[in-house]
C-alpha cells in the first residue's frame, strides 16, 4: 500500500484535483470557443512551430494547475514535471523525488487548434517512477476520468458518476483500433492493414484515445515511433496509463514490459500497445509482434 506524503489526505486531494480540473476545463473551453473563428488562431498561438505548437490555453492551464498544487500543498515533498516547463527550460535531469506530478495541460494541441473535440488535460501522480493516481479531463465531453491505484470512475461537472465499460474481445480481427490523427506514419498504417482490424477510429490526444477504450468504443491503441524521430513523452502517457490500468486494461511496450518513466528526455520510444483487457494483453502483444516480424515492418531487435 502506497503511503502519501505526510499531511496529504487522499480524499481531500481527490476533491482538490476535481476542482483544479474543472477550472482547467473552463479555460480550455473558453479558448476552444475563441479558436472556432479562424481569424483568432494566430492570436492564441505562442510559437510558430507547426509540429509542436503551444497556445495560450496550454500556458494558462499549466500555470493554474502548478500554482494551485503549490499553494495548497506548500510543504509537501513532491515535484511537478510539466510539458510546458520542459519546453521553456529543457532538462534531461532525473527527478529523484519519490512523488512526482506529471502534467500535460493540453494533450492534442493540434486537434485543439483544428477545432475538434479531441483534446484533454493529463495529470498523474507518479510514485517511484510509476503512475499511482491519474486524471484525464476531456472538456468537450464533460468527462473527468479519475483513478486511484486500482479504483477508477468518470464524473461530469455536476458530479454524476459512470463506470468504465471495457470490452473483452480476444481476436484482433474483431477489434476496433483507435489511432492517431496527426502523429501517424506509414509503418503504423501498414501494420494496421496487415492486422485487418474490424474498424479503425482516428482521433487526436492519447487521453481521448484511452477514454474511447474505457467507454467500450474501441479495443486497442498502438503507438509506433520511428527510430530517430519524435516519441510520446511521460506526460502523454502517465495519466492515461494510470486510468486504463485501474479499469482493468493494460498498456506496455510490444514485449509486454511495463512502461518506465523518468527516462532520458522523458521519452517513451518504440511500440506501445494499450488494450481493454489485461488478461488478453500478453497474447495480443505476441500476435502483433509476429505480424511485424512476418512482414518485416519494424526493427524489433
Amino acid at each position: 500500500m502506497i503511503k502519501l506524503p505526510p499531511g496529504v489526505d487522499i480524499n481531500i486531494l481527490i476533491n482538490d484535483l476535481k476542482d483544479f480540473s474543472w477550472e482547467a476545463s473552463d479555460i480550455l473551453l473558453k479558448y476552444a470557443q475563441i479558436i472556432k473563428d479562424s481569424n483568432n488562431k494566430s492570436k492564441i498561438l505562442t510559437n510558430e512551430n507547426e509540429e509542436d505548437p503551444v497556445t495560450i490555453a496550454d500556458l494558462k492551464v499549466n500555470e493554474m494547475i502548478i500554482e494551485n498544487i503549490t499553494k495548497k500543498y506548500k510543504n509537501v515533498e513532491w515535484e511537478i514535471l510539466s510539458e510546458e516547463n520542459v519546453k521553456i527550460n529543457p532538462t534531461n535531469r532525473r527527478i529523484n523525488k519519490h512523488f512526482l506530478w506529471v502534467l500535460d495541460p493540453l494533450d492534442g494541441t493540434k486537434d485543439f487548434i483544428q477545432g475538434t473535440s479531441n483534446y484533454a488535460m493529463h495529470l498523474a501522480l507518479n510514485y517511484k517512477y510509476k503512475p499511482y493516481l491519474g486524471i484525464v479531463l476531456i472538456p468537450d465531453k464533460n468527462e473527468l476520468w479519475i483513478s486511484r491505484h486500482d479504483m477508477v470512475w468518470c464524473e461530469n461537472k455536476c458530479g454524476d458518476n459512470k463506470k468504465p465499460n471495457l470490452s473483452s474481445k480476444q481476436n484482433l480481427k474483431d477489434m476496433t483500433i483507435v489511432t492517431s490523427k496527426n502523429h501517424g506514419n506509414q509503418i503504423l498504417h501498414n501494420l494496421i492493414k496487415k492486422v485487418n482490424f474490424k474498424k479503425v477510429i482516428v482521433m487526436g490526444s492519447i487521453g481521448c484515445k484511452i477514454a474511447s477504450i474505457l467507454r467500450g468504443e474501441s479495443d486497442i491503441y498502438i503507438c509506433l515511433s520511428l527510430p530517430g524521430e519524435g516519441s510520446p513523452k511521460d506526460w502523454d502517457l502517465a495519466a492515461p496509463a494510470a486510468v486504463l490500468k485501474a479499469a482493468g486494461g493494460a498498456i506496455t511496450n510490444i514485449f509486454n514490459e511495463e512502461l518506465t518513466y523518468g527516462n532520458y528526455n522523458f521519452e517513451q520510444a518504440g511500440i506501445i500497445i494499450a488494450t481493454s483487457n489485461y488478461l488478453n494483453h500478453e497474447k495480443i502483444c505476441l500476435q502483433i509482434k509476429e505480424i511485424i516480424n512476418k512482414y518485416d515492418l519494424y526493427p524489433l531487435n
